[in-house]
């Protein structure tokens, strides 16, 4: 079976800014009484359990670091956008998801609450858009999001950034004004990706 294996290098472009995303920047520090820095507070909460855990599965023996690193993307047949398994994405989904469930209930303007990784690969995601799959394209891809490469600017430029957290303002194909915030992942000190939290404007 093909397989897509993306080295971060080969994603990164000269510039990640590009249409529909309206600002990027990592800034110096948020108002404590803002709404955003709450979302980062939850988001590094969420970003040291996540990371406790990957890191208990690989004592555990249940996967190993190079797993956790796996970009050999394995092409899942007859899914559309084309998803993919890893070496380690079937462990996230039952040590992870109930995780990231808990964090996107904790305030009802949250859309999504996940992990990604260098590549912009999501390899569990929130269990309202893993719904089953139905044959239908058009419902499958609002429904069912997970396992997705979201390599586009805006995913890239989260997965990437290094600083302390990354907020970007975005337009969705449907026009709807977004906010993403994330905060960078590292497993066993190497950088592995980020958490995302989308969450709308009001």
């Amino acid at each position: 079976m093909r397989t897509l294996n993306l080295a971060p290098a080969l994603l990164l472009g000269a510039s990640l800014l590009g249409p529909g995303l309206l600002t990027a920047a990592p800034p110096p520090g948020l108002d404590p009484r803002s709404f955003e820095f709450r979302v980062r507070s939850l988001a590094l909460e969420c970003r040291d359990e996540a990371v406790r855990r990957i890191e208990a599965l690989v004592a555990s023996g249940k996967l190993t670091q190079a797993q956790v690193f796996d970009t050999f993307y394995v092409p899942i047949p007859n899914t559309y956008p084309q998803k993919f398994h890893t070496q380690y994405d079937r462990v996230f989904d039952e040590a992870l998801r109930p995780l990231l469930d808990d964090y996107l209930g904790k305030h009802p303007r949250f859309v999504f609450f996940i992990l990604s990784d260098l590549n912009g690969y999501v390899p569990t995601h929130n269990s309202a858009f893993t719904k089953p799959l139905t044959g239908n394209r058009e419902k499958d891809a609002k429904g069912n999001r997970t396992k997705l490469m979201f390599n586009d600017r805006t995913g890239l430029a989260a997965s990437r950034n290094t600083a302390p957290h990354l907020l970007q303002e975005y337009q969705r194909d449907t026009g709807e004004t977004m906010y993403d915030l994330s905060v960078p992942v590292y497993v066993g000190g190497r950088h592995w990706g980020c958490v995302r939290v989308g969450f709308r404007k009001e």
